[in-house]
């Protein structure tokens, strides 16, 4: 049994962030017939229920938490997100940002109960001193959201776990499956690739959004505007139904084909970031435990290509990886989607220790800031370019950037508009620390005419003409 003292058990919408006015009633038994509620997992000896967790966990630790929305679900369920940090609400130059998402099918309930167990662990450890969750949270900005299909979670809810089934409240309340809900931008990214026109024609990082991208869910349009405003790095989506690590990308290249090993160009981090996970997870480590289905995982490590077990276009994972910075795979928790209470204690300690060492992860790599040489002043959305990977990254507002690599040497160039681009030599060794590889920009003699304040023959103030 786990040691944590943590609220075990399966929350519904009110409990996860508002009143539940049951809460004012004792549990049956302890009260007279007609004022009572229904007792409680684990309530045999308190006379309340958990309430407002998210709300509760903020004000035990305020200094290191906030709750926010991103958004809410058709049915008008705001879509919260617990962030952790020394410094809630601000984004630190050269710290990169986390996130863990939970519940895009609302019938898989473990990755949200987990989340919210989290939460309340990172605060108690936090408060308690504990080094390594001081560490976490002194150097990463954590974000948690645990619900993302809150009214699918709803209708599964009602049910519980003995009637809720394989497939009632997966789908949102439209009946969409999110995780077919994001823009493909595969298909436009390897048709240009088969015409040789990445990267210099054609992005192959932060790739636009189609324009006949409409259908789009309220539910996951707020979570694209939550990539697009914040600079992760790196990020994990829990599931339920299977025990393993999947990792981009998870739609087939070739688009007839149900399974095909479709790797990114990212293929060893990613298989790095899976494999610290599926180590660490004490239920699929468990050489005596049964299989899921009929697949095999424990043969590759319990990990594996998404597109190699089937193919999911319009995925989450490949929409990260190619519209913004963020590495992101999946996770699938457990072979029961939505586990009775009782098993929660132990699918915590199962998975503890995995959300942590994966949230570490974070720190692998390089950072640093591009800067203007004459100003000092940081460059937003200057290109970083790593030799002999065509993936690229771009920096964030402030000019800082991760890049998360595996130990060895790169040949890493910083671009930007305007700018003459540097190469270095960038090592990543072995220790639990990124290796800091700033970079200052040159401005091109154009460029240096058009800042000038005095008037050039390039107009009046130094104002570049239009080009026609």
């Amino acid at each position: 049994m786990p040691t944590d003292k943590l609220d075990f058990r399966h929350h519904n919408y009110k409990e996860m962030r508002k009143v539940r006015s049951l809460c004012s009633l004792p549990p049956c038994g302890w009260g007279k017939a007609g004022t009572c509620r229904p007792a409680l997992a684990g309530e045999a000896s308190r006379a309340t229920c958990p309430s407002q967790l998210m709300k509760e966990v903020n004000e035990e630790c305020p200094n290191i938490t906030r709750v926010y929305s991103i958004g809410k679900s058709y049915l008008g369920l705001k879509m919260y997100v617990m962030e952790i940090s020394d410094n809630p609400g601000q984004h630190e130059l050269g710290e990169p940002e986390f996130r863990y998402v939970a519940g895009m099918h609302g019938n898989e309930v473990l990755g949200r109960e987990l989340l919210l167990n989290l939460m309340q662990y990172l605060c108690g450890e936090y408060t308690r001193g504990n080094p390594r969750v001081v560490r976490l949270v002194s150097e990463t900005r954590i974000h948690l959201l645990p619900s993302m299909n809150p009214d699918g979670y709803e209708t599964a809810y009602k049910l519980g776990s003995e009637l809720a089934g394989w497939a009632v409240g997966r789908w949102t309340y439209e009946g969409i499956d999110l995780n077919h809900n994001f823009a493909d931008l595969n298909t436009a990214l390897w048709d240009a690739e088969d015409n040789e026109l990445v990267p210099h024609k054609f992005p192959n990082h932060y790739l636009p959004i189609p324009e006949y991208y409409t259908f789009v869910a309220p539910e996951t349009r707020a979570v694209i505007n939550w990539m697009q405003k914040f600079p992760f790095v790196l990020s994990a989506n829990l599931h339920g139904g299977e025990l393993v690590v999947t990792y981009p990308y998870d739609m087939t290249r070739t688009y007839w084909k149900a399974q095909e090993l479709t790797p990114t160009p990212d293929d060893a981090v990613f298989r790095w970031l899976a494999t610290v996970y599926a180590t660490t997870n004490l239920a699929m480590v468990d050489a005596e435990r049964r299989l899921c289905h009929y697949e095999d995982f424990t043969r590759e490590g319990n990990i594996i290509n998404g597109a190699h077990w089937h193919t999911v276009p319009g995925s989450m994972n490949d929409f990260s990886y190619l519209h913004t910075n963020c590495f992101e795979v999946t996770v699938e928790l457990s072979c029961d989607k939505f586990p009775h209470e009782s098993e929660l204690p132990r699918e915590w300690e199962n998975n503890k220790e995995s959300l942590l060492v994966f949230m570490e992860q974070v720190r692998r790599g390089i950072k640093g800031v591009v800067r203007d040489k004459d100003t000092e002043q940081g460059i937003a959305d200057a290109i970083i370019a790593v030799d002999g990977i065509n993936h690229d990254v771009r920096t964030a507002f402030d000019g800082d950037y991760w890049r998360l690599l595996n130990p060895g040497e790169y040949e890493v160039t910083a671009a930007a508009e305007g700018y003459h681009p540097v190469t270095r030599t960038c090592r990543v060794s072995f220790e639990d620390n990124p290796t800091l590889c700033d970079f200052q920009l040159t401005k091109t003699p154009k460029q240096r005419l058009c800042g000038s304040p005095l008037p050039t023959a390039m107009g009046k103030k130094g104002s570049c003409p239009l080009s026609t």
